[in-house]
Order: C-alpha cells, then structure tokens, then sequence
C-alpha cells in the first residue's frame, strides 16, 4: 500500500468514527444513516419495523459513502463500499451489533433490540474499497425526498402575535 492509500483509509476511519450519520447511496438516491464504525467497516442496521429504512443498498452491490463533518455538517470524503449482508446470530453478526445496540437512541424495545434485529431486519457491513478525496467544483445539493411531514399552507395570521407577544410589566 502506498502512503497515500494509508493517508485515505486513515480520513475515511476517523472521519467515519466522529460523524453522527453517512449518506449512503446504493441504486436508489441517498439516505442519511447512523451507524457505527467496527473492525475496519461501517455497520448499519435497517428495513425492519421502527429502524431506518435501507432501500436500494443490497447485499453484495457497491454503495457510495457520503462522509460529512460533524461540526460544519459539509461533504469531507467520499468512498465506495461493497454491501454484506450479515448473517444473524454468526459470531461477526454479534459482534456487529453489540456496537449497534449501544448506539440506538430512543428504541422502544431495548430489552429485545437484538432478538428483534435477528428476526426483522437487516445488518450490513460496508467496508471501504475505493477513497475519493477531490472535492467537486459545483454544488452537489439535490431535491429532497417526498415525505408526508411537509406543510405547504400559510401560517396562520395571530401567530407571529403570539409567539413575539411582549409581556406587561407590572
């Protein structure tokens, strides 16, 4: 391996390690995921009921890794990972998820959280193969996702009112 190979994997790692979540584009467009970062890869658990959707990254196919910094939010390095999707309860799977399980914030079910992940969803490591440390010339912003949780109506008229009432002294 040569110095700069070593350079980029050591970027990818620390820059993967203290990043709160990844973009990782599989055939569909990105998604932003948490994960963790384990033994050389990046684990990411998903598609079951209450966990983070992982559509378009399947076992075996090339992902993009998408890195941004925590503290500006802005793109830091991207690499390509292949997909494996673990096997449930193998000595890798554990290993993989007693990282996970420390990690999920707000899980309805921490005391099944794993049993729960072996039955309904998926765990995958993506190891990075390929580092792309050039920063690109234009803007990479993309239209958003469709969700149900946007509004496209007016606020109502008392509210500015309300919210910027000044209280009475007394």
């Amino acid at each position: 391996m040569s110095a700069d190979s070593l350079l980029d994997r050591a970027l990818v790692e620390e820059a993967t390690k203290k990043s709160g979540l990844i973009w990782v584009r599989g055939t569909g467009p990105a998604r932003a995921l948490w994960h963790v970062w384990h033994e050389g890869a990046v684990h990411i658990v998903g598609d079951g009921p209450g966990e983070q959707p992982l559509p378009g990254v399947a076992d075996g196919a090339l992902a993009e890794v998408t890195v941004r910094s925590k503290d500006k939010g802005g793109r830091l390095v991207v690499w390509t990972a292949r997909a494996v999707e673990l096997a449930p309860r193998s000595a890798e799977w554990e290993a993989a998820v007693a990282e996970l399980k420390g990690k999920r914030l707000n899980a309805p079910d921490s005391e099944q959280l794993t049993e729960r992940w072996a039955r309904e969803c998926r765990v995958l490591r993506l190891a990075p193969e390929s580092v792309d440390t050039a920063m690109p010339d234009g803007s990479l912003a993309a239209v958003p996702l469709p969700t149900p949780a946007t509004t496209r109506e007016p606020i109502p008229g008392a509210l500015p009112k309300i919210l910027f009432k000044r209280r009475k002294r007394s």
